[in-house]
């Protein structure tokens, strides 16, 4: 049966930092809902109110662009071996550019990972857990190296060029802070 809390309890905690993959959803009041997988350890909750993730360099750029406009977003992670469990986060996010200060203070909680783009930060409003006893076992093999080699060898300066050439605007055409 379900649960709702106004934080993240704190046995959810270790559930969340053993996750291999996470959804994030944004949408506005007019656009598309995005639905994006993540992964590659760029998540940190760093209290039962407050959980920031490493946004990395992608085809699109969805989520910033929604964040300007709705501050709203919802985190799903998914039980894929031992006891099955969904957990959403439900919260009001705040994006930092590398430019930012704030972005500045909290780098330093993530691997260095070229191409990071954008670090969202997540005042958590609500969290929901469900049984998720449909979701299907799967066993974690390895990360994707592809992202991050490709960022690697493009460097920053054409990661930079490629921001501007794919990601400052939606697929609905809203500006993403880029």
């Amino acid at each position: 049966m379900g649960k709702r809390y106004d934080q993240i309890p704190d046995r959810q905690r270790k559930f969340i930092a053993e996750q291999k993959l996470f959804f994030v959803a944004t949408a506005t009041a007019d656009s598309k809902i995005n639905v994006s997988p993540k992964g590659m350890d760029s998540l940190r909750v760093l209290s039962s109110k407050r959980v920031v993730w490493l946004n990395l360099t992608g085809s699109g750029n969805e989520t910033a662009a929604h964040l300007l406009e709705n501050k709203r977003i919802t985190i799903m992670f998914c039980a894929f071996e031992g006891a099955p469990l969904i957990l959403r986060i439900y919260g009001k996010a705040q994006m930092y550019h590398p430019k930012d200060e704030e972005y500045e203070q909290l780098i330093d909680l993530f691997p260095k990972i070229a191409g990071a783009r954008q670090i969202i930060d997540i005042d958590v409003e609500m969290v929901q857990t469900s049984c998720g006893t449909a979701v299907p076992y799967f066993d974690f093999v390895n990360e994707r190296t592809q992202l991050k080699k490709w960022a690697e060898d493009k460097g920053q300066k054409e990661i930079e060029e490629y921001w501007i050439e794919r990601n400052t605007k939606s697929i609905d055409g809203k500006p993403t802070g880029i």
